[in-house]
């Protein structure tokens, strides 16, 4: 049982999940240049004992396999299992009251300490002494990427009322006053942000603490979807075997495991820019104004270690994180939504953007004509459900095969395709909220969303190679087949929306020209047909952030019948546009520069890249 974080670290290694880095390495892009080579290696955690320009260790990669993740967690986590199960279930602690009388008591016994010796306040320091890592060329400056933001409810203060949530922290650049400020990265529907609204109608300050490292739980709990009346702390006692200890130090919350503690103030609409930052879906948000924190002091156990991660395109280290949670949290999504068996945040597409979702048709039994109905329903339900309201397309059908899961993404794809009515079962919600890192809307927070719901006997046969009627098409070029029903073409550089709708119309009608074409229901229109097709994976990551679904879906023969838009095949407009966030791209400089760590004798000589 780990006490703290250089127990999970000195553990790991014992077990040779961990690998010490000796050399000298910079944290503006090295370390997160390192990072990124070993996870795509599938590689060990990274302990830096040698960061440039600071006296303490750094350690990443903790979480980069499912497998390590769980063996960090390996003592508690059938019991933290138990737990959720009861949480999401609360009829099964009814039925069979012994059984889960144990589960309910290791609940109680994780919940919250308070005691008075506090290791992290033993030393007083600035930001500037911390590692201040800078993962990507064009982000703002050096950014905590796994903190843990701590606040109280003004109006109930306290831990039993408190939030704990991931919001990174840039530390440095744009025009924060290093040592002075910091930025906060959070929308105000999070927890944090309910707080700050009840501050500013006070006309007070909001008091934060942001905790660093400690337990691997505190990190993990940061990001948990937990069940009403289940607290973060409490729940990262139950996942750590250890109560989460807490104290006060100048009315600030302390987290007396933490490996660092950032302790300051929001003050009613102050903002700074924040960004850019290169973040999960592959491309950089850029620069919004966002609250800044005032420093009111930072403090430091001995030896501490800052734990940090990487973000970018998928797969990263936040995909195990996903799957923790998805884990975790088992049938918590089938309680939440009647009628749901399964939902997918596709990780390849950015997880936002795109849903995967197998539901329940009942309406329909008698109808000679299968059709969505109930699955619209439940389409709905799962739009306005916490962080699935972020998703843009929503891909849905009932459960008619045992077989389909929505994991097997080509496959549960190819089910939709082959079912699908284009004149039917496409729906669109427009003029509505967006997520705030995906800039394909036309507006921060602004885009549109789409529900295709297939259901019923297969409709169609898909191509299995590229139809001639989609070779020869003018500006569009280099047909390639990406999956059964699935072709991309490659267009003109996308200019304005009003120059696509003309590419976009002409294309449909050169289509319609050479006759129907039932095979191929969705065509893609890249700017790379051969990077597109090249794997699922590039398909699903440069359709699916690159398009907005009411600006960017066109349909041949396409019509309206009762304001309802159907079209015989649909055309996605996947061109990079002139408004987009630019794409996450490493430094070649920096790439060369750290091939030293992984030559005969170096720390990372053993990690097969």
């Amino acid at each position: 049982m780990y006490r703290n974080l250089e127990d999970c670290v000195n553990d790991l290694e014992k077990h040779g999940h961990l690998v010490r880095i000796r050399e000298e390495v910079d944290p503006y892009l090295e370390m997160a240049a390192i990072h990124l080579k070993v996870y795509e290696a599938g590689g060990p955690a990274l302990l830096f004992e040698n960061v440039k320009g600071s006296k303490f260790r750094a350690v990443s990669n903790l979480f980069g396999t499912i497998e390590r993740s769980k063996f960090i967690f390996r003592n508690t986590w059938k019991s933290v299992e138990n737990v959720m199960a009861v949480r999401n279930d609360p009829a099964k602690a009814l039925k069979n009251p012994f059984k889960n009388l144990k589960t309910g008591l290791s609940a109680l016994s994780a919940l919250p300490l308070k005691s008075g010796r506090s290791p992290v306040a033993t030393q007083e320091i600035n930001i500037s002494d911390l590692p201040l890592i800078q993962h990507w060329p064009m982000d703002g400056g050096a950014f905590v990427t796994l903190p843990q933001v701590y606040t109280e409810d003004p109006d109930k203060p306290g831990i039993i009322n408190s939030n704990l949530g991931m919001y990174r922290v840039q530390l440095s650049g744009n025009e924060y006053d290093l040592n002075q400020d910091v930025g906060l990265h959070y929308q105000i529907h999070r927890g944090i942000g309910v707080h700050q609204d009840k501050a500013n109608k006070k006309g007070e300050p909001l008091k934060v603490s942001i905790f660093i490292g400690g337990h691997p739980s505190h990190t993990l709990s940061a990001v948990m979807p937990l069940p009403e009346g289940l607290s973060e702390m409490t729940f990262a006692g139950l996942l750590a075997g250890r109560r989460f200890r807490y104290s006060y130090i100048d009315g600030y919350c302390i987290s007396n495991d933490a490996d660092f503690v950032i302790t300051g103030e929001i003050h009613p609409d102050e903002t700074k820019p924040e960004g850019p930052f290169g973040d999960h879906l592959g491309y950089y948000s850029l620069t919004h104004d966002f609250p800044a924190m005032k420093v009111h002091k930072v403090y430091a156990k001995p030896n501490a270690i800052l734990p940090f991660t990487v973000v970018g395109r998928p797969p990263q280290e936040d995909t195990s994180f996903g799957e923790l949670i998805h884990e975790i949290t088992g049938d918590a999504v089938k309680q939440e939504i009647p009628g749901v068996k399964e939902v997918h945040a596709v990780d390849a597409a950015g997880v936002h953007p795109l849903l995967f979702a197998i539901g329940s048709e009942r309406y329909t039994p008698y109808q000679q004509v299968k059709q969505p109905a109930e699955m619209l329903t439940i389409a709905n339900r799962i739009l306005g459900t916490g962080q699935l309201s972020l998703a843009k397309y929503l891909f849905i059908t009932a459960e008619e095969e045992k077989s389909l899961n929505t994991h097997h993404e080509e496959d549960f794809l190819t089910y939709i395709l082959e079912r699908i009515d284009l004149r039917r079962d496409l729906h669109f919600y427009t003029n509505t909220t967006m997520d705030t890192l995906d800039y394909s809307g036309d507006g921060l927070n602004r885009g549109s969303k789409v529900v295709f719901a297939a259901y019923g006997d297969k409709k169609r046969e898909l191509c299995t190679e590229v139809p001639n009627e989609l070779k020869e098409l003018g500006s569009f070029k280099n047909a390639q087949l990406v999956m059964p029903g699935v072709v991309v073409v490659q267009g003109p550089e996308f200019t304005s929306y009003t120059d696509a709708q003309k590419d976009l119309q002409s294309l449909s009608e050169a289509i319609r020209a050479k006759g129907e074409l039932p095979t191929c229901p969705m065509i893609i229109v890249s700017d790379d047909s051969s990077f597109m097709s090249e794997t699922t994976k590039n398909f699903l990551w440069a359709t699916f952030t690159r398009s907005n679904p009411s600006h960017d879906i066109y349909g041949v023969n396409s019509y309206y019948e009762n304001k309802h838009w159907a079209c015989d095949n649909l055309i996605i407009d996947a061109r990079i546009k002139s408004h987009h966030a630019p794409p996450l791209v490493p430094d070649p400089t920096v790439e060369k520069n750290i091939e030293r760590l992984f030559v005969k004798g170096a720390s990372l000589a053993e990690v097969k890249i």
